[in-house]
């Protein structure tokens, strides 16, 4: 019964990755002309983690020892909770994703008439994409277990950690009065802790 969960919830948490990519490269297309764009080593630096992380993640078992050292138990309680967070961090994601609109970017930018967005899940933490991508990469290394997926999380997540940061020096600029206050009443990642 275990191999037969670990092949369903295998499945449901490539589905998710697949509805999420397919919804962000449909939906790309038709934001708002961008004014500002983050460039160098800063772009370079978030970038090549994020690709380093994913590797990590996704093809851990082919990397050397300890990596491909299988560290999470596979059992049917560990293949359901992956799958429900990969399914909770999509739906997060693609909240998000319609909540923030034309104003998305994939890199750090300022898009023409640029709006401060708060209601939906930016009313719960600033940034949900972030938040869901990071449930969903969790979902992904509880399903594979292996010590250089949970490495390529810790990866992922600092890269995601640059990225917001320098998101958020630009939302400081853009919008001086409101962008502050929003910090103060809305945590970053996490709802209540930061």
């Amino acid at each position: 019964m275990t191999a037969d969960a670990y092949f369903i919830a295998g499945r449901m948490v490539m589905v998710c990755w697949a509805v999420f990519i397919i919804c962000w490269l449909i939906s790309a297309p038709f934001t708002k002309r961008t004014v500002h764009k983050l460039k160098g080593g800063v772009l370079a630096t978030y970038r090549v983690s994020a690709i380093l992380g994913w590797v990590l993640l996704i093809e851990a078992r082919r990397f050397p020892y300890p990596l491909s050292l299988s560290l999470i138990p596979r059992n049917y309680g560990v293949a359901w909770v992956a799958a429900g967070l990969s399914v909770a961090g999509l739906c997060l994601c693609l909240w998000a994703r319609v909540t923030l609109g034309r104003n998305w970017s994939a890199d750090v930018t300022l898009k023409e008439s640029h709006e401060l967005i708060q209601q939906g899940p930016y009313g719960f933490v600033r940034h949900p994409i972030y938040t869901g991508m990071l449930t969903m990469f969790i979902g992904t290394v509880l399903l594979s277990g292996f010590v250089g997926g949970v490495l390529g999380v810790l990866v992922l997540f600092g890269s995601f950690w640059v990225k917001l940061k320098w998101e958020e020096k630009l939302m400081l600029q853009q919008f001086p009065n409101d962008y502050p206050a929003y910090m103060q009443r809305v945590k970053r990642l996490i709802p209540f802790l930061g």
